[in-house]
């Protein structure tokens, strides 16, 4: 496992042993099961038809539990290699409601991210649209301060690279804030930047202020369709392949009015049909929910959302809208075997131990036994797995003679 240490082996052993998801980085050192589609995905998506003006949306079905976050986990390392910038959206009921679209791009631009290394990911510090700005500036500036002897011609270069990049974007008042925050970040004006990010990020507009930009009406729902499309414009227009949007419903979604759940089929319903638009190119959509009830009703807007993702992804048909995260093609118990046995290695690195290797293969086969047969509980049976095989394997370092029985199995995935 190149690039394994035992920090990185110990934060992976932490995060899946205590909430059963994957770390923002080392996922990778246990990902199994999904090389075929996200072979699919690379060569058929990201490398050509987005890469040449495509865009595409695509449906992730798991339970909670399942594995999404670790598969978008994956396409985000995938985008990052072939030059696309990257939000990854942990939907949330209170912050960012499908059924408004303006707290979804005001998520979209908050988690932003330029390719990250493992520090930066772990830090957290490297997210969303300031973050990014300030770095494109930073390199703006390195580049053009080799071809420059002062200042003044500097800021000049700057200004006019600011320009450059903001051309044919739809939003004008998008246009005007981007522009004018980098300009703003080249002078050092902290105050200036402060209160375009406000703007850009949707935390508020104020007339006074913002009209000075030329900035004249804030991002509200009648808006957030252009931003989006203008931010993936922006992104092109600085030589990225485009963007790619991970959308994760992290929690239950509570109880909607009738009103709320029809906004939000219908927003899901106007994002698909906007992928088969020419001004909305050179994006993927990822949506993973836990289950396709998620959007039940009884309404026309259901029947014509229905209707759009109802084909499957498949090695057969890329082109299919749904990936379903329980028909990867491998029998389960032998997957989770796979994801064991990396896991075993990633602990041994991580206390720098070396447990009894039939004991511990006897051990997994146990414990995802055990798991699989709880399938049907409310947490999913990967995330049991591997909550479970981590308690197992502290048990095994501390006890190395203990008996491997399937009660003792039962015993470490009891939710």
């Amino acid at each position: 496992m190149i690039g394994l240490t035992q920090s990185i082996a110990r934060q992976i052993i932490e995060r899946v042993g205590s909430s059963g998801s994957p770390p923002e980085w080392g996922f990778q050192f246990f990902t199994a099961g999904l090389d075929s589609y996200l072979e699919i995905l690379e060569e058929d998506y990201l490398k050509t038809f987005i890469k040449e003006g495509g865009a595409s949306f695509k449906m992730l079905v798991g339970a909670y539990g399942g594995g999404k976050t670790h598969f978008l986990y994956n396409i985000r390392e995938l985008a990052w290699k072939n030059g696309y910038i990257v939000s990854y959206c942990s939907l949330s009921p209170e912050e960012s409601p499908f059924y408004r679209m303006e707290k979804v791009y005001k998520a979209i631009v908050e988690n932003l991210m330029y390719p990250l290394t493992p520090e930066e990911l772990f830090s957290g510090r490297q997210k969303g649209i300031e973050a990014f700005l300030k770095v494109l500036c930073q390199d703006a500036r390195k580049r053009f301060d080799r071809e420059t002897t002062d200042n003044e011609t500097l800021l000049e270069r700057l200004t006019d690279y600011a320009a450059d990049f903001v051309g044919e974007i739809e939003s004008v008042n998008f246009t005007r804030a981007i522009r004018e925050a980098f300009i703003a970040l080249t002078k050092g004006n902290d105050s200036d930047f402060e209160d375009l990010i406000q703007w850009i990020k949707v935390n508020g507009y104020d007339r006074h202020v913002h009209r000075r930009f030329g900035i004249l009406q804030p991002i509200d729902k009648g808006q957030a369709f252009s931003a989006i499309r203008s931010l993936i414009q922006w992104i092109r227009n600085l030589r990225y392949n485009g963007l790619v949007i991970l959308f994760d419903e992290a929690e239950q979604v509570p109880s909607l009015t009738s009103k709320q759940r029809e906004l939000m089929l219908n927003n899901i319903r106007e994002l698909i049909d906007e992928c088969g638009h020419a001004a909305f190119k050179n994006i993927m959509i990822f949506y993973a929910i836990p289950t396709e009830a998620f959007f039940e009703g009884k309404s026309g807007v259901y029947e014509a959302l229905r209707q759009r993702i109802s084909t499957v992804f498949d090695f057969y048909n890329p082109t299919g809208v749904k990936i379903n995260l329980e028909r990867l093609g491998q029998e389960p118990e032998a997957l989770l075997k796979e994801i064991g046995e990396k896991l075993l290695v990633i602990y041994e690195t991580a206390f720098k131990a070396s447990l009894p290797r039939e004991r511990c293969e006897d051990a997994i086969a146990r414990i995802a036994h055990a798991a699989y047969e709880q399938r049907f509980g409310d947490i999913g049976y990967k995330r049991l797995f591997v909550q479970g095989l981590i308690k197992g394997l502290h048990f095994l370092r501390h006890e190395p003679s203990a008996q491997i029985t399937e009660t003792w199995a039962f015993d470490m995935v009891e939710a």
